[in-house]
């Protein structure tokens, strides 16, 4: 089981280039940067969470250029959206950012895409919240088109354009790993209809549970004619106890990831330290 760690990079954390080189160091399998444009002052959507929504989520930069930055300081580590909302991005555009990203890191991008949760934000960008499942569906397998045709075009509802030149394609063939994050079973659905793999959040479930969870994923895979194994498991939001990562590896969880406080380096690598020593654990 891979270790990856994530962290809402803005102008008083950590930067992302040094974190990538620190965590790389230290045996961590992959770099995660979550995204959010921008959080409404008028809002009614509650934070999942609880409470008021944290600071990171507004100050948070964009997840492709933190990833560029650790993509130029790196050789090893894979660079990860975690996730992207692409109900809030162009297709076209985005096709090319994940593509260039792609390339300029040499193969290491992973796609984690997710639908939001934050109404408000969603409808900014001109997506109505109850659509916005089917937007990101057209949107990827727009996306999708235009990484693997040299003449690409698409006709959905949401998503439409008649056949389009688009370079560079990704180096990663037909495309980047697209990894689907949410909660059991409706984002388990969307992973196995179009994605590469499921992201759900480890702290909303117990070990009895997540188990439970997991192989009703693996049923449903199966069921719709997808091998299980092609449709990794990566749990976030993974907690500090040995045992219990322990326990994740044994139930076939691919990758967990720690996610991190955006705080500057003498904050963050004394945790990373922490980690390391885990991560030689479960390698043992």
């Amino acid at each position: 089981m891979d270790i990856g760690v994530s962290m809402f990079f803005t102008d008083y954390s950590m930067g992302a280039g040094a974190l990538g080189q620190a965590a790389e160091a230290r045996g961590f399998e992959s770099l995660w940067a979550p995204e959010h444009s921008h959080i409404p002052v008028n809002r009614q959507t509650e934070f999942p969470g609880g409470g008021a929504i944290p600071k990171k989520y507004y100050d948070a930069m964009d997840p492709f250029v933190s990833l560029s930055i650790a993509a130029a300081m790196t050789s090893r580590i894979k660079l990860v959206t975690g996730v992207c909302l692409v109900i809030q991005r162009d297709p076209i555009q985005t096709a090319k950012l994940v593509a260039s990203l792609d390339q300029v890191s040499g193969g290491r991008f992973v796609f984690g895409i997710g639908g939001g949760w934050l109404a408000e934000e969603i409808e900014n960008h001109g997506t109505a919240f109850k659509t916005r499942f089917a937007v990101m569906r057209e949107r990827i397998e727009a996306m999708v088109a235009i990484w693997t045709q040299s003449k690409a075009e698409y006709h959905g509802k949401y998503v439409d354009f008649d056949p389009i030149m688009a370079w560079p394609k990704p180096v990663q063939k037909p495309h980047p790993p697209i990894l689907v994050g949410g909660v059991f079973p409706q984002a388990a659905r969307r992973a196995i209809a179009y994605g590469n793999g499921w992201c759900p959040l480890a702290g909303r479930a117990g070990a009895g549970e997540l188990a439970d969870m997991i192989g009703g994923f693996r049923a449903m895979a199966t069921e719709a004619g997808r091998d299980p194994a092609s449709l990794p498991i990566t749990l976030f939001a993974a907690p500090e106890n040995p045992d219990m990562l322990k326990r994740y590896r044994d139930m076939g969880v691919a990758r967990v990831v720690v996610s991190l406080e955006s705080e500057p380096a003498e904050t963050i690598l004394p945790v990373l330290d922490r980690w390391a020593g885990m991560i030689e654990g479960l390698q043992a």
